[in-house]
């Protein structure tokens, strides 16, 4: 039996070294257009390779997969993040659970990772073929490639290209008349022309609550202020969850951060209120988890003076502070664009696939895993859970599928 993997990325070399395990004597042979494989796996994590998360702090799926959360959570009832922890010791890649649930290889190295699957294909006989672009894939499940390629029909064809920035990335699967779903960026920090702003380069913020004005739009997490605008886990899964959204709006939106760890209008004020029977000065007492210099920039923007005195400040300039502190608004005038590491919202619909298998539903035979799918996520090793788990299914699928 012969197998054709396209694209040697995570998910596409997972599903090699799985579906190998299971049929031995099968010929799989993973195809790369690029010189060398898993080169994204090679740099994700900041090179150290967030491979999964806890899940611990996710109550429903949505929360981490804006687009598939329905699906991943079929498919965890067959390769969990607990089976893919297993699977990764098991291989000698031992694991190191960060406090905020990311979970990455001890060794802080993605190319640890790299390296054990492409050993574990080389040990299991897997062909990879690099420098070969796909051109086509028919529906009777003949490839056409930049590279010679076998003109008779595989058995079965997984198709793990990954996410495309554009549309014409999917091209190559015209003639299987696919519906897909247009691709949008997704993951990405905020431009933010704001001088005072820039001043703060490198404060972070352990936990604030960020929204689009005027949507349902809303994130919560750690926030970066960087020499560009802002960044850090909560804008990264706000440009996931409103990803379409900022995608139409040119990414020009105004962005409302509560700087007060998501406390309301009411809370904050009863805080701001204590502080009120003292005489010191308002540049001198703030919550603890805001900087000085944060907090000077904050009553700037609520134009209060820092020699201010607590006792001396009237309703009108407790409002305007409270609002600032609740709900500081920011003209974002662009997204900030990684190269090297990205994620894609969008690809072929799920509607085209078996929720069981991952086959496509009139291409018998043609199996999709990983981002080319239309399945993203927040930033935390979400992601490449996604990778693992459609992999397995896949690898699993094709081998019931040749057995029975």
């Amino acid at each position: 039996m012969k197998v054709a993997i396209i694209g040697a990325g995570a998910a596409g070399c997972f599903c090699a070294v799985n579906l190998k395990r299971m049929l031995p004597e099968a010929e799989i042979t993973v195809f790369e257009r690029a010189s060398k494989p898993m080169a994204k796996l090679a740099v994700t994590g900041g090179g150290r390779c967030n491979l999964t998360n806890t899940f611990q702090e996710i109550t429903h799926l949505s929360q981490a997969y804006p687009r598939g959360g329905r699906l991943m959570e079929r498919l965890f009832h067959e390769f969990s993040p607990e089976d893919t922890c297993r699977w990764w010791e098991q291989e000698g890649v031992p694991l190191v659970t960060q406090l905020d649930q990311c979970i990455f290889p001890r060794s802080q190295r993605a190319m640890q990772v790299v390296d054990t699957l492409l050993r574990l294909m080389q040990e299991g006989g897997v062909r990879l073929c690099t420098n070969c672009r796909i051109v086509s894939i028919t529906p009777d499940r003949r490839i056409l490639g930049t590279a010679p390629t076998d003109d008779t029909p595989f058995d079965a064809i997984v198709i793990t290209t990954g996410g495309s920035p554009r549309p014409s990335g999917l091209d190559f699967l015209s003639p299987l008349h696919l519906r897909r779903e247009p691709p949008v960026p997704s993951l990405f920090a905020l431009n933010i022309e704001d001088a005072a702003l820039h001043e703060l380069t490198g404060i972070v913020i352990d936990r604030c609550s960020v929204s689009i004005a005027g949507t349902k739009f809303q994130a919560e997490g750690a926030l970066l202020i960087t020499h560009f605008g802002m960044s850090g886990p909560a804008i990264l899964r706000l440009s996931s969850y409103a990803a379409r959204h900022l995608a139409e709006q040119n990414y020009r939106i105004t962005l409302s951060v509560n700087w007060m760890q998501g406390q309301n209008e009411e809370q904050v004020q009863q805080i701001l209120q204590g502080f009120q029977h003292t005489d010191r000065q308002v540049a001198n007492l703030h919550p603890s988890y805001l900087t000085a210099r944060h907090w000077a920039m904050l009553l700037h923007r609520a134009n209060i003076s820092e020699n201010h005195r607590w006792d001396a400040l009237n309703r009108k300039e407790m409002n305007r502070l409270t609002a600032v502190l609740t709900a500081d608004n920011y003209t974002v005038t662009g997204r900030r664009t990684h190269k090297a590491e990205f994620v894609t919202c969008g690809g072929v619909s799920l509607q085209e696939v078996n929720p069981r298998t991952l086959g496509l539903k009139n291409h018998p035979g043609i199996f999709l895993a990983g981002e080319v799918l239309d399945i993203d996520a927040i930033t935390g090793g979400f992601n490449l859970q996604a990778a693992w788990t459609t992999a397995y299914v896949v690898a699993h699928s094709i081998y019931q599928k040749f057995i029975l």
